[in-house]
């Protein structure tokens, strides 16, 4: 009866991940850059065949390596090149972390805490925003979740007589392995710092010896090197490039996105909000557990998010999806914490409680506030926008975000998602430890399927913010019939995969930057505005695409006169001839992009 209950949990879990992560990803467009940008590589790798080589317009591109472009590739020949079928790969990763941190957080604390885990991490604002999101994140804090796990269970087993820990470090090495294929050696060096800062902390440094390595060195190298050692034999400045540049130098250098050391930890508690506030319980007198496994379970739950936040916060450049890696260990800590509060005296935990449910009280009246002045502002209520400007505390650029009817909008309804978090981390809190102890889970999956919900329609409400689908049909006709799609000082990067034509950027570079001067790249740049000039006079047809703030400039350089042919959000489609044929693509047309040059 026992293993039976365990695996209806399971189920459960496994069925609430599917249903939170899968339904609707092909709704909204392709969200700049990054969708755009890993939705192109997949594509011209079925294009091109060459699966070695990862491509982005046409130029090779090295930044990343290349699991995650060959599962896409792998869906949208399946499922043919749209947005559900490169999203697919990503919501897949999210579904198996929900069930990892449940097994996790079984094999720590008991079958009571697989629900609870898993509801913490599925409804966690972080990982479901990047859940159902075209990136690599998701896929690497999957992989590194599993190579801990192992890590941990692998342990446990060494300090059994009889126990066999060989299978589960090489798992743990395999996992390292298969992220550092989706992101580099970074899932390496979490999954061993990780393990080594526990050992010591954990005084189980003497359980070195027992870890295969010979096997676990093997299997890395089997799974994550050769990829790497072909590239290199083809590209001879590779590794120089992927190792020195992209590592080591972004590590340490970067200033590209320098946000201060306190910028990742709130990142982790906005981003596990407000199933955080149930860690404490976990945390509560943990030293004094009879248990000696749950002591070592919270100490390494504590130092896998701990050595996560520690790590990134290092790095000059960082950025929120970071600490993806750090939010499966804190849904593990707050799933036991949920089972703990109920299981105390209804006294033992009001040192705790009171904090925890006023704290979400003051959140969710703030985000209160916040959503009905930003619905006011979306209305166009011109009072609001001047009493906003008006606040010296608010500022001009929040001024200017919530003067944008589509950018208030979409503030309005994730304030409201939070609002609704945070009603939900109230209830859960209080009822965790009155006689209605066990609707806290109802609470936390109705709530948060709620503000989940909510999360999902601002980010299709936001697609005129950073998404281009309708421009790219927009200018789908004239791109068939052979015109040149040119884009001037910057890259709208789901263009090519959209239309299936080569952007060639103008007086940009980008990320593009060192690969951009070889050979087969040269189509892919229009170096200068002279040579921009020079096309747009040729017979050729043109499409080029601009931010609004250039269009004055190019009026008065640009002959004949540009015509402006189609626009959504910040971006214009200019033509350099009088009205070309536009339209929508025909049905299906989507399917029909994969094979075009």
């Amino acid at each position: 009866m026992p293993n039976r209950s365990r695996w209806r949990r399971f189920a459960l879990v496994a069925c609430f991940g599917a249903l939170l992560c899968l339904p609707g990803l092909g709704r909204p467009a392709l969200w700049e850059p990054d969708e755009g940008r890993y939705a192109e590589i997949a594509r011209e790798m079925l294009l091109r065949g060459d699966y070695l080589t990862p491509h982005d317009d046409w130029v090779r591109y090295f930044e990343k390596p290349p699991l995650m472009y060959w599962l896409t590739a792998a869906s949208v020949r399946a499922f043919g090149p749209g947005e559900f079928a490169v999203r697919l790969p990503v919501a897949l990763f999210s579904v198996g972390e929900i069930i990892l941190a449940a097994a996790v957080s079984g094999a720590m604390f008991g079958v009571e805490t697989i629900v609870p885990a898993a509801l913490c991490l599925g409804l966690s604002p972080l990982f479901f925003g990047y859940g159902r999101f075209l990136t690599l994140d998701p896929a690497l804090a999957f992989f590194i979740t599993a190579g801990l796990a192992a890590v941990y269970v692998g342990l446990r087993e060494a300090t059994l007589a009889g126990g066999q820990p060989r299978a589960w470090f090489v798992a743990a090495a395999a996992s390292a392995a298969m992220g550092t294929l989706v992101k580099g050696p970074v899932a390496l060096v979490l999954i061993a710092g990780v393990a080594l800062v526990y050992m010591a902390l954990d005084g189980q440094t003497k359980r070195l010896w027992q870890i295969p390595w010979v096997w676990c060195t093997a299997t890395y190298a089997l799974i994550a090197l050769p990829w790497f050692a072909m590239v290199e034999r083809r590209n001879p400045d590779f590794a120089r490039f992927f190792i020195v540049h992209e590592h080591i130098e972004r590590y340490l250098r970067s200033t590209e996105h320098s946000w201060g050391a306190w910028f990742l930890p709130a990142v982790a508690i906005g981003g596990a909000w407000p199933w955080v506030c149930f860690v404490p319980f976990a945390l509560k007198g943990y030293r004094s557990d009879s248990d000696p496994s749950r002591r070592s379970a919270v100490k390494f739950l504590v130092t896998w998010v701990c050595c996560v936040v520690i790590f990134f916060s290092a790095a000059r450049s960082k950025l929120g999806s970071y600490v993806l890696p750090a939010i499966p260990p804190m849904a593990v800590l707050a799933g036991y914490g949920m089972v703990r509060a109920r299981e105390w005296a209804s006294g033992a935990s009001r040192s705790l409680t009171v904090p925890a449910v006023a704290l979400n009280t003051i959140v969710g009246l703030i985000a209160v506030v916040a959503a009905v002045l930003l619905t006011l502002c979306a209305a166009g209520v011109p009072q609001v926008l001047q009493w906003l400007t008006e606040w010296r505390m608010l500022g001009a650029r929040v001024a200017g975000f919530c003067a944008n009817p589509a950018a208030a909008r979409l503030g309005s309804e994730v304030a409201a998602s939070v609002a609704v978090l945070s009603a939900c981390g109230a209830l859960s809190v209080a009822f965790s430890r009155g006689r209605w102890r066990r609707a806290d889970l109802a609470v936390a999956a109705v709530g948060g399927f709620a503000a989940m919900a909510l999360l999902i329609k601002a980010r299709n409400d936001a697609s005129p913010l950073g998404s281009y689908r309708r421009l790219a049909q927009a200018i789908h006709a004239p791109l068939e019939q052979g015109c040149v799609l040119a884009s001037y000082r910057h890259f709208v990067q789901s263009l090519p995969f959209y239309t299936g034509a080569r952007e060639a950027l103008v007086s940009y570079r980008g990320e593009l930057e060192p690969f951009s001067r070889s050979l087969d790249a040269r189509a892919s740049f229009i170096n200068n505005d002279a040579d921009l000039l020079a096309l747009w006079r040729s017979s050729q047809c043109v499409i080029l695409i601009a931010d609004r703030q250039y269009l004055p400039d190019l009026a008065k350089f640009l002959s004949p006169a540009p015509q402006a042919v189609a626009s959504e959000g910040q971006k214009v489609a200019l033509s350099n001839q009088v009205a070309p044929r536009l339209g929508m693509p025909p049905a299906g047309a989507t399917r029909e992009l994969l094979p075009r040059d």
